[in-house]
């Protein structure tokens, strides 16, 4: 399986070793599913490809993916990268000068874009796209004078190109190198402009055998993907997918993904953390809700079942009493919470941000595992992860095969191995700042191997808060802690750099706060209103004096605020894997920050 030199061929062995098997499955209209096999998605990529080659697409040119997640995207890229081209991703939310600087930068010279929304939107910067030569739109007729055709019209250029030059798909399949670019990935960042990371196809390889190496995941498997494809979290799982054989189904409603869970019934999900914290909010909330007896019994299974989790996380199994108990509590509450994943679930896969060991122990608890793992788009994303047999809560696990890792010295984790990136596209300083002399990979995140080779992320470099008093303190983990304290809250962002104390800034779970309101005696009130309620601050400040409670004073939260709504990606807050931009958080809310010090003395 190593020895292929490309994606490309990859995906041609897939379609030729499994043609009739499942490929993709997806929505068709809001509540209806379709499906194609590998061979039905093979052909569509080929015409995909060669349609590319007739628009002019040259050898390793950037052609860019304007869209949510979707089973056209899979085809796309596919269809790119087996015309001999490379893919630059671009997030559906970005803004139309966004847009227009990652084209120009990346130097593409076709684009796919979503709908006549996206081309709205690459149309009011068309005078400033300097090497785009036309737009291939998904769903929607061409228009534009010729400069937007259809996805349909494209793949009826290939289809005729193919006829007329039989041999010339396995030709561009076969030129393909293992150093020639696959992905040019613009990282979200939270300040300045994106970076372009350059991925070759041999880092995908590395990653999407190395996975297949672990056993982790059969071709038996099924795989619910709503992750977004433009970051390298759901790249990766669409390479895992072909390098190993299981059907997937794709569908990047997010508002749907946990009722579509108990209508698809997969075995195995990614996904980021606030996913889970999400049902995590909605499960306690609703044993609160309910009360009385369902109140104890949900309490008196949670017991047990985290007795049954340190059992297990020891490598024992429960017996006696204990396993009664245990098959009591699994009647009662546990099969009902699995139920509501469609009741086939293996286990979950977290990335892309910190998970609170509280979270993981909660739905281990239940018997739903949730292995933790780490990578960086710079490293084709999966670098570490636990594993169903051999688990560790608190860390991201073990590292992938292909994966070399080493701490410095200050304590930052250095990656190494072909899974590495070759750069940032079109920046030479700012390589030489990521990469060693000896192309190790500078993550900025602190860590540690323990002695069985677990890795534990302690913060972000960057992200440490450093007390005025010369204190460091690592807020990724108080905020987690503090979620999980509190099923209230949606996020949380602990500030204190350069300051002589910490505060947290919060944002409320619409939904679970409304609930809660209603039960004390405010029905009416919005969550815009609850946020400046004194019964909501004092519920939400015991689990803050529950979170200080151990900690050290430094790193203790002596006070917080509530935000009048959410966090989210549209307003720029959030990234498109829905982690927290904190320093553009703390701007926009700099004034309210600073009045958490007014009067305060600096410590020396």
């Amino acid at each position: 399986m190593t020895d292929f030199r490309s994606l490309a061929q990859l995906f041609l062995h897939r379609v030729n070793s499994s043609p009739s098997a499942m490929a993709y499955q997806f929505p068709k209209g809001d509540s209806d599913w379709q499906s194609i096999n590998w061979k039905e998605a093979g052909e569509r990529v080929k015409h995909i490809a060669l349609g590319l080659v007739g628009l002019g697409l040259g050898q390793a040119e950037r052609v860019a993916i304007l869209s949510s997640t979707r089973v056209e995207w899979i085809l796309a890229d596919f269809g790119i990268l087996c015309g001999a081209g490379a893919t630059t991703t671009i997030y559906p939310s970005n803004t139309a000068e966004e847009c227009a600087y990652i084209l120009n930068d990346s130097q593409s010279v076709l684009a796919f874009a979503e709908n006549a929304e996206q081309i709205t939107k690459l149309a009011s910067v068309k005078g400033e796209l300097k090497t785009l030569k036309k737009v291939i739109v998904i769903d929607g007729p061409g228009g534009h004078d010729g400069w937007v055709i259809s996805l349909g019209e494209l793949e009826r250029m290939g289809k005729e190109r193919a006829a007329a030059n039989p041999g010339e798909y396995q030709k561009l399949v076969d030129s393909v190198e293992p150093t020639h670019l696959a992905t040019l990935i613009y990282t979200s960042g939270t300040t300045g402009k994106p970076k372009g990371v350059m991925l070759p196809h041999e880092a995908w390889l590395t990653t999407g055998f190395g996975i297949d190496q672990l056993g982790l995941l059969k071709g038996t498997d099924h795989q619910y993907l709503w992750l977004p494809l433009a970051h390298s979290f759901g790249k990766v799982l669409e390479v895992a997918q072909v390098a190993i054989g299981f059907p997937t189904t794709v569908d990047g409603r997010i508002p749907k993904l946990v009722d579509n869970l108990g209508v698809i019934k997969p075995t195995f999900m990614a996904a980021a953390p606030r996913i889970f914290e999400k049902v995590y909010n909605k499960v306690v909330t609703g044993a609160t809700e309910a009360g009385g007896l369902k109140l104890k019994i949900f309490r008196w299974a949670m017991g047990v079942g985290r007795e049954v989790s340190a059992l297990q996380q020891r490598g024992q199994q429960p017996s006696g009493g204990l396993a009664l108990q245990l098959k009591v509590a699994d009647k009662l509450v546990f099969s009902k919470l699995r139920n509501r994943f469609g009741g086939r679930i293996r286990f979950f896969i977290s990335g892309s941000a910190p998970l609170s060991r509280e979270m993981a122990e909660f739905f281990h608890a239940a018997g739903i595992l949730i292995c933790e793992g780490y990578g960086l788009t710079e490293s084709s994303a999966a670098s570490f992860v636990n594993r169903p047999e051999k688990f560790r809560f608190g860390t991201v696990g073990l590292p992938v095969p292909g994966v070399q890792v080493k701490i410095a010295e200050e304590g930052e984790i250095l990656l190494g191995g072909k899974a590495i990136m070759q750069g940032y596209y079109g920046l030479q300083e700012a390589t030489t700042e990521a990469l060693t002399e000896d192309r190790w990979l500078r993550t900025g995140d602190i860590g540690e191997l323990d002695a069985e080779g677990f890795l534990r992320i302690t913060d972000r470099k960057k992200d440490l808060i450093k007390t005025s008093g010369g204190k460091y303190v690592a807020p990724q983990k108080l905020e987690g802690t503090l979620k999980s304290k509190c099923p209230y809250l949606s996020q949380v962002i602990i500030h204190g750099d350069g300051r002589n104390f910490c505060v947290a800034l919060v944002t409320l779970d619409e939904e679970g706060i409304v609930k809660w309101a209603a039960e004390n005696g405010m029905p009416d009130k919005t969550p815009k209103e609850l946020s400046s309620d004194p019964k909501v601050k004092a519920m939400i400040k015991t689990a803050v004096d529950e979170l200080n409670q151990g900690l050290a004073s430094y790193e203790s939260v002596k006070d917080f605020a509530i935000l009048p709504r959410d966090l989210t990606v549209e307003e720029g807050e959030l990234t498109p894997s829905l982690k927290v931009k904190r320093r553009v958080v703390e701007k926009k809310y700099a004034a309210l920050l600073d009045q958490f010090y007014q009067g305060s003395l600096k410590q020396v």
